[in-house]
């Protein structure tokens, strides 16, 4: 007979198919307003999902996470704009550059530890940052805009644009979960999880650490580049303050990882959603807003380490999201090597 645990995990799954599945079709019952609001939900969503693998599994706790969606932002520039490939195909692009400019980033920052290297990262994003503001065909140091014709490309009307760019932000949140998902649940995800619990231990057994660190590093930075390139199609605008905004693209991430549970599938997702909640009810407020954001984070670090999933998780019987490996029970091994020696 199915226990209440249970029962609250089959409804909490049905209701995370379903919210997916509904997002889908969102520019079709939503307003504009509300579509903006959304596809932004979407974009942080993607950048949360990104600093969780990094920080969370492979120990690589970057504030420096806004560089790659600034690279993101000015290449998709550079491919549209000044190169005049179409908006769809400079997406991917995009995120191509963003991978290679962290191949050299990596090189520099995996030298540091702990501490330094968060420092080290954030110096590679300022450093990044100078460079796209001397940058004369970006429009330097004060930016510039998409042009028209680039913003008439994703529709003519305003309600189609913001539809094309809901959907793309919705493409790439969705695949940055199923990717996420897939290599949580593949033999590299056994070891992240085993670094998670206990790097020393991790080692200890034979996970490579530095490999999957890199895997880690590298795989999230296409993933960062596409949320820029999209974030500059919804803003449509580029400039190295904004594009490479830390308080936007880390900070206020960092903030929704750690309150939805670091280290866990759901954690960036109902972190996301919490701040998001926050920010409207509390957007009023001015500057209180940011104290009452940071007295509620301290809050629930204070009460349970892994964020409000590892709250729920206490009233579960497992994640919403079953990404971890079940250990065999001892009947079914037993059975399994009676079968070998018969």
């Amino acid at each position: 007979m199915p226990t209440a645990p249970n029962l609250l995990l089959s409804g909490l799954r049905l209701l995370f198919a379903a919210v997916v599945i509904a997002m889908a079709a969102g520019p079709y019952f939503l307003d504009p307003t509300e579509v903006v609001i959304v596809t932004e939900f979407l974009s942080m969503l993607v950048l949360a999902i990104m600093w969780n693998l990094l920080a969370g599994y492979a120990d690589i706790v970057t504030v420096g996470q806004h560089a790659f969606v600034g690279v993101g932002a000015y290449a998709f520039f550079g491919f549209s704009a000044l190169a005049g490939l179409d908006p769809y195909s400079s997406i991917p692009l995009a995120g191509l550059v963003a991978l290679i400019i962290a191949v050299p980033a990596m090189i520099l920052v995996f030298r540091l530890r702990t501490a330094y290297l968060a420092i080290g990262t954030w110096v590679v994003a300022e450093v990044l940052m100078l460079v796209a503001g001397k940058l004369q065909a970006w429009g330097g140091g004060s930016g510039t805009s998409l042009p028209i014709s680039i913003v008439l490309s994703l529709g003519r009307a305003r309600n189609d644009r913001l539809a094309v760019i809901y959907w793309l932000a919705f493409a790439l949140a969705a695949a940055a979960m199923f990717v996420t998902y897939f290599l949580l649940r593949s033999r590299i995800g056994v070891g992240l999880t085993a670094m998670r619990d206990n790097e020393e231990g991790a080692a200890a057994i034979g996970v490579n650490i530095t490999r999957a660190r890199i895997l880690c590093f590298l795989g999230t930075a296409p993933f960062l580049g596409m949320a820029g390139a999209i974030i500059t199609m919804q803003k449509l605008r580029i400039a190295p303050p904004a594009s490479f905004s830390i308080t936007d693209f880390t900070v206020f991430i960092i903030f929704n990882v750690v309150i939805g549970g670091i280290g866990s599938f759901e954690g960036p997702i109902i972190g996301t959603i919490v701040y998001f909640l926050l920010r409207e009810y509390l957007s009023e407020l001015g500057t209180w807003n940011l104290i009452l954001l940071g007295t509620f984070s301290i809050v629930v670090i204070l009460i349970e380490r892994r964020g409000l999933w590892g709250l729920f998780r206490r009233l579960l019987a497992d994640d919403i999201v079953p990404v971890a490996h079940k250990p065999t029970q001892p009947a079914v091994v037993s059975r399994r090597l009676s079968a070998t020696e018969s």
